[in-house]
């Protein structure tokens, strides 16, 4: 049986992408996404839960996201994984998008 090997993330930056440069010069981004879920408990009280990830994008991507994304903006991040010797690496990025 085949399996789908994929996180997708769709939420709201925290705060400005962070853009800085290796000792090498390549462009690292860090991204702190928010997303939230509502609900409904027993004594019909609305609740909210909200969970942080911290998104790290490399190269051309992260200059793009430092330069388009902003606070506030929502965010679609798509990520494929591979487990090498036991550890869990990302294997590649698909897709950034700003909405």
């Amino acid at each position: 049986m085949a399996g789908i090997n994929k996180v997708m993330i769709i939420g709201r930056l925290g705060q400005e992408p962070e853009l800085r440069q290796t000792g090498s010069g390549q462009a690292v981004c860090t991204l702190n996404v928010a997303t939230s879920e509502n609900w409904t408990d027993k004594e019909g009280q609305r609740q909210e839960r909200t969970e942080w990830h911290r998104i790290v994008i490399w190269g051309r991507q992260a200059e793009n996201a430092a330069k388009y994304l902003a606070k506030g903006r929502q965010v679609y991040v798509e990520v494929n994984f591979k487990l090498v010797h036991g550890k869990l690496h990302k294997a590649r990025k698909n897709t950034l998008q700003k909405s």
